[in-house]
């Protein structure tokens, strides 16, 4: 999802072609997600509604202790494979791409960690002693998909080092959204299975080690690192995060196992399990008390933190990494650049969905609640941080 090459403050040679391939696979997948989220809401809204949720829930598996519903295998399963690609890009970038170095990686990160915080807290003080509380972590990520689909559709509205910011950005907006989940949204520990999963983690860490190369010596024990990390309390998902950092990788021009396994995951999770993490799980039937929700602290807390907190946090934090001397701003683009792209990471469906499905498991009302306010924030941020880029494009150019 992420093959980035260029710094973001420093012009230095690119790769052009696969900061190509990343925007034009980030702006495709984006549409078709959205495609998607359609047809999951005219489905839950018409006739069909009823017997989509009874395949949803049909259940299915090799064995009695993996006999889950078809939600669960998407949420758990297919979800952990595009967990294993956040961790591929993340670790790539560690070592050769953006957050390789201190400098580099400073604003990015000190960005979304603000735009992580403020939403937090803005959902927190709204939550405060109710039954809502346990859903501080809805308003805390960034959708990389939908967001790089808009900034890209901006085109030349946007300067090509902004994009990459907020690509930087999203990155780590990943990051902190799997270490939330793997601290706070776990179930009772398994300390067995934890321990059956560190021995399988460390196994492929010495297989780094000793130059093995192959795929399949990391791909075969990621499997049972899954069943393990599953079984253990510990959401699935975050075993295709471990297998990730894991892989092999090197700086410079040939193509190493990580990025190989990386761009032949790219179109599957762009085009195929994203689209139906969204496809199944935005089923939203629309009625009195959802829209009521909106004005609910659950929807409030959702709303205004990604729709608010998001650009307060990361020009806040970005301003004062930049007066201290922390880092500079990406090249070519000015304050009002970097609030854009804080509106346009309030768009938090993926993610914030997610979160949202362990914050509320097994409670109707509230999760289809928080799903409806995702849907709005993430509309709304899109739309404005579309329109105040656009505007702010316009003015420049009257002015030149």
């Amino acid at each position: 999802m992420i093959p980035v090459e260029m710094p973001i403050f420093v012009p230095m040679n690119i790769n052009l072609r696969s900061f190509r391939e990343f925007l034009q696979s980030g702006m495709a997948g984006g549409i078709i997600l959205l495609g998607c989220v359609l047809i999951s809401l005219f489905i839950a809204n018409s006739s069909a509604g009823p017997a989509f949720e009874k395949l949803l829930a049909t259940e299915w598996g090799p064995s009695v202790d993996l006999r889950y519903s078809l939600l669960a295998w998407i949420n758990d399963g297919l979800m952990a494979i595009f967990f294993l690609l956040v961790g591929l890009e993340i670790k790539r970038e560690l070592v050769e791409g953006e957050l390789s170095s201190p400098k580099k990686a400073a604003l990015p990160i000190l960005a979304a960690v603000g735009g992580a915080i403020i939403p937090a807290l803005i959902f927190t003080l709204l939550n405060r002693g109710t039954s809502t509380a346990g859903g501080w972590g809805i308003p805390m990520a960034t959708d990389i998909a939908f967001a790089i689909a808009i900034i890209t559709l901006l085109g030349k509205k946007a300067p090509p080092s902004l994009k990459i910011f907020l690509a930087a950005l999203a990155i780590v907006d990943d990051l902190l959204a799997i270490l939330v989940i793997a601290v706070f949204y776990t179930s009772d520990l398994h300390y067995t299975y934890l321990l059956y999963a560190a021995g399988l983690v460390a196994l492929l860490v010495v297989f780094n080690f000793s130059g093995v190369k192959k795929l399949v010596f990391y791909l075969v024990p990621g499997l049972f690192i899954w069943y393990f990390i599953h079984h253990s309390g510990i959401h699935a998902t975050i075993a295709g995060v471990l297998v990730a950092m894991t892989l092999p990788t090197t700086r410079g021009a040939a193509e190493s196992p990580l990025e190989k396994l990386e761009h032949l995951l790219l179109t599957p999770v762009n085009f195929v399990i994203m689209p139906l993490f969204a496809l199944v799980n935005t089923n939203i039937r629309f009625d009195s008390e959802m829209l009521g929700g909106l004005t609910t602290p659950l929807g409030l807390g959702i709303i205004l933190g990604l729709v608010l907190g998001k650009p307060i946090g990361i020009t806040l934090i970005s301003r004062l990494a930049v007066k201290l001397g922390i880092s500079t701003l990406p090249e070519g683009t000015g304050w009002a650049h970097i609030f854009g792209v804080g509106i346009l990471a309030g768009i938090g469906f993926t993610m914030s969905v997610f979160i949202s499905l362990l914050s509320f498991t097994g409670q109707a009302l509230p999760l289809s609640q928080a799903k409806f306010s995702i849907l709005l924030a993430s509309v709304l941020a899109g739309i404005c941080g579309s329109i105040f880029l656009t505007s702010l494009h316009r003015s420049k150019q009257k002015i030149r």
